[in-house]
C-alpha cells in the first residue's frame, strides 16, 4: 500500500493535509471519506483498524472500482506526516559518522558500533517533497543529507529490536537539512543540535514494507538512493549498508520513553565505504576533498540551488522525488 498527504482547501485539516492512497503507477490517487480518514496521523492511532478499511479500498483502486480519484497532476503532495509527535533522526551508517567528525575535528565515540547516534529535531512544519528550503544567511552553511525514514505506530517503552520490525508501519525517504556552520557551536554546549536542524523534507509517498518486497529485509532497505545537485548526480549510495537496523534504532529510541504512534525515525544520512558511489551530503564530500587534496572546495548550498533525491526500481520512482530548491528568506 502506497499513502500520501494532500494539500486540502479545507482550513481544519490543512495542516495535517488529506491522506490519500496512490495508485502503483504513481498517475492516481484515491479520495478517501473524511469522515473516517481525516489524515494520516489520525489513522496511524488506530492503524490495525484503519489499514484493513484502507487495504480494501486499494484493492479497488488498483482494480479501477474506486470512483473517487484525482490525477497526481492535480493534488499538491504534502510530507506523508506534515507534522506529528517526534521525529528521531539516527546516524546508522558508520562511514558518515567517521567523515562528518572527522570534518569538525571531533573524537570518534569509543562505542561507535554498538551504540547508535540519535537525535530529537524538529518535528512540527515539516517541508513536502516540493516546497522550498528556506535559507536564512548563506553563512550557515545548509547541506542536505539525504535519507530513508520509517513511520511507527505505538512502541511500548523498553522494545527490544526482535519485537521492534512489527511496529514500522510506512517507509519514505528523507532529506533532513543541517546547518553546518551553527553545528559545531551548539554541540559545544553539551546540549546539542537546536538551530543546526530546521525541518527536514519527506518524500511524497510513504510504503508499506511489503510493497518493498524483498529490497526490505534485515530491517533495512536494499536499494540505492540516487541524490542530484542541481541536475547533476552527487551520489548514488545503497541504503543496505546501514549498520545498525530500523529496528534496532526503535529499540534505542524507546529505551526510556514509549514512542507514540506516527513517531518518525531517519537512518542518518546514507552513505557508502566505496567512494566512487558519491555522497548524500555536503559534508562528506567536503571531508573527502580534505582528505585527498588537502582542501575543501565544494560550497554548501546557496540561493537557487535544487536538490533532488529518489529510489528508482526497475524503472519505477518509488517514493516519488524530493524536488526542492533553496530560497533566501
Amino acid at each position: 500500500m502506497i499513502v500520501a498527504s494532500v494539500r486540502t482547501t479545507v482550513p481544519s485539516r490543512s495542516a495535517d493535509g488529506e491522506l490519500v492512497l496512490v495508485h502503483p503507477d504513481r498517475t492516481t490517487v484515491a479520495r478517501l471519506p473524511r469522515e473516517h480518514f481525516s489524515s494520516l496521523r489520525n489513522a496511524l492511532d488506530s492503524w490495525d483498524t484503519a489499514s484493513a478499511r484502507l487495504h480494501e479500498i486499494n484493492e479497488m483502486l488498483r482494480k479501477g472500482s474506486w470512483k473517487a480519484t484525482s490525477s497526481t497532476s492535480e493534488v499538491t503532495f504534502m510530507a506523508p506526516l506534515p507534522r506529528t509527535w517526534a521525529f528521531i533522526d539516527g546516524s546508522a551508517f558508520i562511514q558518515h559518522v567517521i567523515l562528518v567528525r572527522k570534518a569538525r575535528g571531533a573524537e570518534l565515540p569509543e562505542d561507535l558500533y554498538t551504540v547508535p547516534l540519535m537525535y530529537q529535531g524538529a518535528s512540527d512544519n515539516l517541508l513536502g517533497p516540493t516546497d522550498p528550503i528556506p535559507l536564512r544567511l548563506s553563512s550557515d552553511g545548509m547541506d542536505f543529507e539525504s535519507e530513508v525514514a520509517v513511520i511507527t505506530d505505538h512502541v511500548p517503552m523498553g522494545c527490544q529490536a526482535a519485537e521492534a520490525e512489527k511496529h514500522i508501519r510506512l517507509v519514505m525517504l528523507c532529506n533532513d537539512v543541517s546547518l553546518r556552520e551553527l553545528i559545531p557551536r551548539e554541540l559545544a554546549t553539551g546540549f546539542g543540535f537546536f538551530h543546526g536542524k530546521p525541518p527536514s523534507s519527506f518524500s511524497p509517498f510513504a510504503l508499506t514494507p511489503d510493497e518493498l518486497g524483498g529490497d526490505w529485509k534485515e530491517g533495512r532497505l536494499h536499494l540505492p538512493v540516487t541524490t542530484a545537485l542541481n541536475g547533476t548526480v552527487f551520489g548514488s549510495p545503497n541504503a543496505g549498508e546501514m549498520h545498525f537496523s530500523f529496528p534496532q534504532l526503535i529499540a534505542y529510541a524507546a529505551t526510556t520513553r514509549p514512542l507514540s504512534a506516527g513517531t518518525i525515525i531517519g537512518s542518518g544520512t546514507v552513505s557508502n565505504k566505496d567512494e566512487s558511489v558519491g555522497s548524500s551530503c555536503l559534508a562528506e564530500r567536503r571531508m573527502l576533498e580534505k582528505i585527498h587534496t588537502g582542501k575543501s572546495v565544494t560550497s554548501f548550498l546557496k540561493n537557487g540551488d535544487r536538490i533532488t533525491i529518489s529510489v528508482m526500481r526497475d524503472g519505477v520512482d518509488l517514493f516519488g522525488t524530493i524536488n526542492q530548491r533553496v530560497q533566501q528568506v
